[in-house]
This record gives C-alpha cells, sequence and structure tokens, in this order.
C-alpha cells in the first residue's frame, strides 16, 4: 500500500527537560507518501500506523532506540577538502560548518555528511543520520491510502 501522510515532527534529545523542537511540517499541499513495508523509515514508526485507515489521526513518539540509535562514531570521520571543489560540484559556500553536504555512495545512492568541522585540509563529516540521538514526536493524519501499482511493488519505492 502506497501511504499519504500530513504531520508535524518535534525531536528532543535525551536529556529530561528537553522540550520537543520543530523539524518538519507535511500539509495538504506536501504530504509525505511512502511504500508500507518498505519504506527505509524506521520500523516502529510503520507499526504505529499499522491500523489507522484513510483520516485517522495518530500521535506517538519513537524514542531513540526506536528511531535512528545513538550516534555512531565509525560514521565520523575526516576527508580531504580538496575533494570538495567546483569540478566534482562543490562551492566554497557549501563548506562551513554545520551545512549538509548531498554526496553519492559508491553503489550511487544519495546521502549526506554533515560538516562538523573545517579542520584546515580536511573537513570532519558526520555521516550518522541527521535525526540520530533524537526522539521523534509525529502528530498528523493519514492522507491518503491506496494500493500501490505493479511498478512500485517491484522498484520498492513510489513511480
Amino acid at each position: 500500500m502506497v501511504v499519504g501522510l500530513t504531520y508535524e515532527l518535534k525531536v528532543t534529545n535525551e536529556e529530561p527537560e528537553s522540550a520537543p523542537f520543530s523539524v518538519e511540517v507535511r500539509n495538504e499541499e506536501d504530504p509525505f507518501f511512502f511504500l508500507f513495508g518498505n519504506s527505509g523509515l524506521p520500523e516502529a514508526f510503520e507499526t504505529r500506523l499499522k491500523d489507522k485507515t484513510k483520516g485517522d489521526a495518530f500521535e506517538f513518539v519513537l524514542q531513540v532506540d526506536e528511531a535512528y540509535g545513538k550516534p555512531d562514531d565509525e560514521l565520523i570521520v575526516s576527508v580531504p577538502k580538496s575533494q570538495f571543489n567546483q569540478e566534482t560540484g562543490f562551492q566554497e559556500d557549501m563548506l562551513q560548518e554545520g551545512n549538509f553536504l548531498p554526496l553519492v555512495d559508491e553503489d550511487g545512492y544519495p546521502m549526506q555528511a554533515k560538516i562538523v568541522k573545517d579542520l584546515g585540509e580536511e573537513l570532519l563529516l558526520d555521516f550518522n543520520h541527521p535525526l540520530t540521538g533524537m526522539n521523534l514526536h509525529f502528530e498528523g493524519e493519514v492522507f491518503e491510502i491506496r494500493e500501490a501499482t505493479d511498478k512500485e511493488k517491484k522498484e520498492g519505492f513510489m513511480a
């Protein structure tokens, strides 16, 4: 099934007094669609939506270990700054601390890395998911549910 949602996503860290901070809103003009069972989202996300139908409201929290887990120090690496030049599609202003760099892995899949620190000749990059270490607070509504096309089922994503 293809599921469309409208929602607001807020995050908190693991500090007890952490207040939820809004990071994404998907409304009727821009709903979020995914192929149920093959979304690439945390399994607990789909589990919480399993019995919902069109028009149903939902509100739940995915704790860090149900969401994207704790940060993995092995995914924080130094990379020569020379790899990020105009020939490879990067502008100087993209190489600022805190920015996310659009990258492609060795299999051609898109990924991103956050610039943690400019070390002069190298950049310290964090390849952890941006929501790693966060509790995810979802509140929204099931906007649409429809049967996936054969192509969507075969390819594992919406066409």
